[in-house]
């Protein structure tokens, strides 16, 4: 199950703490901007500490702790309340030692010998580190073609700009990334600028786009109305389907009609991601009204509430 929640969420902010004061207004500032769910580091020496610290405070928080390198820090991260452990690279010997103890890792994998390991061990989701320094998201599509059932999760260079190539990717659980929460913000206590950088980041990983606007006709104005769209569209393109007629971005209903004055089509890149950032925002949706694609992903699905008379509807890119 924390297999799901993690790829709701998309994003894992990955932290080094050298402060134990600092652990909680930094999960705070988390939660504020939207992420409950963090990689706390054991790159410094009280890792221990600040995860005990936000799992105490904040018990609704997914915690990884990272940079495991060795089996008593596996046994501190898990005793502190971590959930997840993630390793830097393949120690076979941690790895099994976790599995035997029914203790979810994430280890570090950067070729298809790691990945083969990592599959011998009956693992799911590898960490691909460094990210970026090892050919991003191109390598990834490369090494997940001969092995199909791993996930990747990759963390080292993932930023603002390349955020999009990596979780486009549907073989892409999560990324690990700093840049909405570095150290130096850490040590400078910039709380609200973590908030703000955390909203932008869960912003850009949606990335809402208008799609097309539908429009409720009566069906004696069809043809006129698509004439009319044209001539203003300068367009001669339209599609039909069996339900409506589109001409450019403007969807033209036949004879069934959605919202009082229409309906809007917004697109983004996951819509289960969507699901579970705008439920958070206290929307609901019609789960009658999902459509699936060929490899049974969510590829459509209504909102239950209007939005300025208009009823939406999310639509995957």
């Amino acid at each position: 199950m924390l297999d799901i929640e993690i790829r709701k969420r998309g994003i894992v902010p990955v932290v080094t703490i050298q402060n134990v004061e600092d652990a909680n207004p930094l999960a705070a500032a988390l939660i504020a901007g939207g992420l409950d769910i963090v990689e706390v580091t054991f790159r410094s020496n009280v890792a221990y500490e600040a995860i005990k610290e936000i799992h105490k405070m904040y018990p609704q928080m997914i915690i990884l702790a990272g940079t495991i390198l060795t089996i008593e820090q596996v046994n501190q991260a898990v005793e502190a309340g971590a959930q997840v452990l993630v390793s830097p690279g393949f120690n076979r010997k941690i790895v099994e030692y976790c599995l035997n103890k029914g203790i979810q890792i994430i280890p570090g994998c950067s070729s298809p010998s790691d990945l083969e390991q990592a599959i011998e061990c009956g693992l799911k989701i590898v960490k691909f580190f460094p990210a970026e320094a090892n050919g991003g998201i191109d390598a990834i599509k490369a090494m997940s073609a001969p092995y199909g059932s791993l996930q990747f999760m990759p963390t080292g260079g993932v930023n603002e700009q390349n955020l999009m190539n990596y979780l486009s990717f549907d073989k892409v659980i999560a990324c690990g990334g700093t840049f909405m929460c570095t150290t130096e913000m850490i040590q400078n206590k910039e709380w609200e600028r973590i908030t703000n950088q955390t909203k932008l980041a869960i912003k850009n990983m949606l990335n809402f786009e208008f799609a097309h606007l539908g429009v409720n006709l009566i069906e004696e104005e069809l043809v006129n109305s698509v004439n009319q769209f044209k001539s203003l569209l300068h367009t001669e393109t339209i599609r039909e389907t069996s339900k409506s007629t589109f001409v450019d971005f403007v969807e033209i209903m036949h004879d069934e009609n959605f919202g009082r004055c229409g309906h809007l089509g917004i697109s983004t890149l996951d819509i289960d991601r969507a699901i579970y950032y705008l439920s958070k925002q206290k929307f609901s949706f019609n789960f009658e009204s999902i459509k699936y694609d060929e490899k049974m992903k969510k590829k459509f699905v209504y909102l239950n509430e209007e939005v300025s008379g208009f009823k939406i509807h999310l639509l995957k890119k």
